[in-house]
């Protein structure tokens, strides 16, 4: 337990007698002299230029629409004012920086959020040294991760602009050695996102049958080379929802830190997938179970600070009411036979061993969601291209493998030592001598190395909420810049 120490200072108390009157002589009492505090500086930007003034309108013009903040640009029907354009680009800037939503259009469980920017500063030494494209151009976040999702927008915006492609027929599941008119209609529409693909002919052979693999790969899909429905749902996504994704994808890049820690673990919520990053260069990856809907995974950043060997499990509320009350109802014995036991009468916790929940690593970092990584006994799912269904944390594949590398080099939990806590079975905390940064991010679209743009699905609905927000909250602010 943390204890607060609050100093009181003590005050004689002075009785109110003639006796004491005379014995106790009055305290000096010497004036407090409020000390100044000191305000920011107030900086001041420049008058901007007639030429400063038209390329500032140009650049925003452009800017508001290439960074997804905008699904497309409006004419304005009177030109603004320098005093307009000066508020319109401190706002842009704050946007394209640190986000475009403020703290209210936050979601609960979107607990990840963007330092404070104040771009005032910046700005007038650029209209002072007259580099405010420059300035500009410094602004989005320095990662190529967003620089690939930049492009992407572009090119899906214009594939938009062209009229996007026509929703796929269902019907039956067809691979190679089909014919007819599904397959020239597949073909069409492959040949969109992948310029490999020929539209003639209309039978499925095999250079179809790799573009097919392809795109499944594209989508996070089992690449069969089967057209199923599950192939045809993520073909049929329209490439205006498309644009809408990325820039959802575009806004969760802004809330991360300028300068990411080198050494940090990243899970992508959407994708199900844990990668260990040493800088860019990512040095261990796995498959993930992440939260159902209804269960969601939540967006945050922490820091793992210790390993838990033997992790018991204390069963949430929630869980044990609508799950494991009721299991014991209709099969009585059923927690003494997996390992629970009720503590004050109420709680539930199952005990450490091959049958807990946890597994036998849990990984502790802090947080307000009561979510961490964790092993589990049940591993058939991690062979599934679906893998939304825990209530909220994170199950890992390798969970052993992730802590021999959390703890490497230090001598007292070396590989060999941690297998011996293991099989021991006791219930041991093992602190990091180098504490791990921790994101759970919800990546549903970001751009390979070749550019080619991947894409998963959105499990939470989050990106529509998102890309609406975003929206209508520059609607919002381009009002109040005027």
């Amino acid at each position: 337990m943390i204890r607060s120490t609050i100093a009181v200072a003590a005050t004689p108390l002075l009785m109110a007698t003639p006796l004491f009157a005379q014995q106790v002589t009055p305290p000096v009492v010497t004036p407090t002299v409020p000390v100044p505090t000191l305000a920011p500086p107030v900086i001041t930007v420049p008058p901007l230029s007639d030429a400063q003034a038209t390329l500032l309108d140009k650049l925003l013009n452009g800017d508001i629409v290439a960074q997804g903040l905008k699904s497309a640009a409006t004419a304005s029907t009177t030109a603004p004012t320098k005093q307009e354009l000066v508020r319109a680009a401190l706002d842009h800037a704050r946007a394209v920086h640190a986000g475009r939503l403020s703290e209210g259009d936050f979601q609960k469980d979107w607990g990840l959020r963007p330092p404070t920017y104040d771009p005032t500063p910046a700005f007038a030494d650029a209209v002072r040294l007259d580099r405010i494209a420059a300035w500009f151009a410094s602004l989005p976040p320095p990662y190529a991760g967003y620089d690939g999702l930049r492009k992407g927008l572009q090119t899906y915006r214009s594939i938009a602009a062209a009229g996007g492609w026509s929703p796929l027929a269902s019907g039956p599941d067809f691979t190679i050695g089909a014919s007819g008119v599904r397959v020239l209609a597949l073909r069409k529409r492959l040949s969109a996102e992948d310029k490999d693909v020929s539209t003639s002919g209309d039978t499925f052979d095999t250079a179809l049958l790799d573009a097919v693999r392809r795109a499944q790969r594209r989508y996070g899909l089992n690449p069969s080379g089967i057209v199923s429905t599950q192939t045809l749902a993520a073909l049929n996504v329209s490439a205006t929802d498309r644009v809408r994704q990325i820039m959802a994808n575009m806004e969760r890049w802004r809330w991360l830190p300028q300068d990411l820690p080198r050494d940090r673990i990243q899970v992508n919520i959407a994708a199900a997938v844990l990668t260990v990053f040493d800088g860019d260069t990512p040095v261990q990856s796995m498959r993930a179970v992440t939260g159902r809907p209804g269960d969601e995974t939540p967006m945050l950043s922490s820091t793992i600070h210790s390993i838990v060997i033997n992790p018991p499990w204390n069963v949430p509320t929630s869980i044990a009411t609508k799950e494991l009350w009721p299991k014991e109802k209709a099969n009585p014995g059923y927690l003494k036979r997996n390992g629970f036991k009720v503590i004050d009468g109420t709680r539930l916790q199952q005990q450490a061993g091959d049958q807990s929940a946890l597994g036998r690593f849990k990984f502790d970092f802090a947080n307000d969601y009561s979510v961490y990584l964790h092993d589990t006994p049940s591993r058939a799912k991690f062979a599934s291209f679906s893998r939304l269904s825990s209530h909220g944390c994170v199950r890992l594949e390798k969970p052993g493998e992730l802590a021999d590398l959390l703890l490497k080099g230090d001598p007292a939990w070396t590989p060999e030592l941690v297998d011996a806590a293991v099989a021991k079975g006791d219930t041991v905390r093992a602190r990091l001598t180098k504490p791990v940064s921790v994101y759970l991010l919800y990546w549903t679209a970001f751009a390979s190395g070749n550019g080619q743009m991947n894409f998963r699905a959105d499990p939470y609905d989050w990106d529509g909420i998102l890309a609406s927000k975003i929206e209508a909250r520059t609607a919002r602010q381009t009002l109040a810049a005027r």
